[in-house]
This record gives structure tokens, sequence and C-alpha cells, in this order.
């Protein structure tokens, strides 16, 4: 038989006797929200998918991915779910007193939507402070460095990156092809607030540094793509980034277990 390493796969008996190998428990986050009009919303697949491969490889162990999270600012677009904070909180904290409770404390969260990062600090702190336990997070979207990009993209580099253009475009392509609508691909054409050019997903520039404002997706732009170019992504490209944010994980579950995750 071969080892099942997705948590909904297990058996109640079968992951009680897999806790004497005192594995890595990993936690996906993802969400549902526009992803520009060529991709479909719900890129917490993209999250699951990764985080299946890394158990797998890494001999650990994939709890279910939490498909919604904190974006408010894509709110307007119809068909996203956004959690409100306190909820995201307590689901996530929720989530890892269930480990905890039992003993396992060896917890790697992969988180796949940037904008759960500062909620998912808020309670790994906490976690820290109340059970004396460390809580790594792995930020997937941002494991890539300018290095990588450059590889990945040539002289595009990291103009490629941007919401609604990659990596996520190119990784749908690579694992998701059937779902992809590139006939429906624009461009990024970034809308002015307060007479500022508009930055990232919360920001303006001014004298070219970032102010953070409260924007939502459609003060930005009209099509959901707030920066790269989609119709230059590829399936080989989004093949490269997968090879790499799962290999990078990899790497750092091995070492995880090799350190005590109590403070």
């Amino acid at each position: 038989m071969n080892k099942k390493h997705l948590l909904r796969d297990l058996t109640w008996i079968e992951f009680r006797d897999r806790l004497g190998d005192d594995p890595v428990i990993l936690l996906p986050f993802g969400s549902q929200e526009e992803q520009g009009p060529q991709a479909p919303m719900g890129d917490y697949m993209l999250t699951e998918a990764i985080a299946a491969k890394v158990a797998e490889e890494a001999d650990a162990i994939a709890a279910p991915t939490l498909p919604f999270g904190y974006a408010d600012y894509f709110r307007p677009v119809p068909g996203g779910i956004q959690l409100r904070p306190e909820t995201f909180r307590a689901v996530f904290e929720d989530i890892c007193d269930n480990f905890l409770n039992h003993g396992i404390h060896r917890l790697v969260v992969l988180n796949g939507h940037s904008g759960n990062y500062p909620l998912i600090d808020n309670s790994i702190r906490k976690i820290k402070a109340e059970k004396g336990v460390w809580v790594p997070c792995v930020n997937l979207w941002r494991i890539m460095t300018a290095k990588e990009w450059t590889a990945f993209y040539g002289e595009r580099g990291m103009a490629a990156f941007g919401h609604g253009g990659d990596p996520m475009t190119s990784v749908y392509l690579h694992l998701h092809s059937e779902l992809m609508r590139m006939d429906l691909a624009g461009r990024a054409e970034r809308k002015e607030v307060l007479g500022l050019p508009t930055a990232g997903l919360n920001a303006v520039k001014f004298k070219g540094v970032d102010i953070n404002i409260a924007l939502d997706i459609d003060e930005i732009c009209d099509n959901g793509i707030a920066g790269g170019d989609p119709s230059a992504s590829s399936a080989e490209i989004g093949a490269k980034i997968v090879d790499h944010i799962v290999g990078y994980c990899v790497d750092f579950v091995n070492y995880f277990k090799t350190v005590d995750p109590k403070v």
C-alpha cells in the first residue's frame, strides 16, 4: 500500500499510528478571489496541489486547504469569498489548536495568499506566547528571488510579477490549463487615486515611495490585472515555478524536522 500524505485520506487510526514518527503537518491556506479575467477564482487549488507535492516529497502530512482568506480589496468582484479579519484569525487558531492540543507541535503553514500573512503573523505570535510553540509560515508566492525571476523570465524579470499576471497565471497554465481562458486575458492598466499612481493592491506612489491607502481592486484597474502581462505567461514557466517552490518547501520541512519547535 502506498503511504498516504493527505490528512483527508487517512483514517483516524492510521493518523494516530503516524504520530509516533513526530510528523510535520502542513497547513495550507489560500483564497477564493479574482485572478484576472483569464484565470479561475479558486486560487486555493494551486496551494492545495503544491502542498500535496511537498507532503509526498518531504514525507509530511498535508491538512485540507482552507479555501477562503482575507482579501477585502477584492470584495467589489462577484464570486469572491472574503473572511473578516477576526473570522480568519479565529479559524486559523482553531485549526492549529486541534493539532497542538494533541501534542502535535511540528506545524508548517503554506500560505498561498499574501493578504493572509499579516493575520497569520498575529496568530502565530499569539500561539508562541500562549502555547510556547513556533509555527513557521512559508509565503509560497514570495519564495522566488530576483535571481529566479530573471532565470524564468529573462529581461522581463520582476516586471512579470503582479496580481492577474504571474506567477499565478503560469502556474494555472501548468496545473489547470483546462480551466484557463487566455482569450480573455488583457493588460495591466492601472488607475490613479488622489491624482497619484496606484502601487500593488494597497498603496499609491508619492515621490517614488509607497504610501498605504485603503484601495479596492476596482479603484486600481477595471479588469482585475494589477500587474505583469498574462499574455506572456506559459505552462513551461509555471512548471519551473512549481518545481522551485516545492523544492524550497521540501528543504525547509526536512530542516524543520531536525529542530525543536518548542520555545
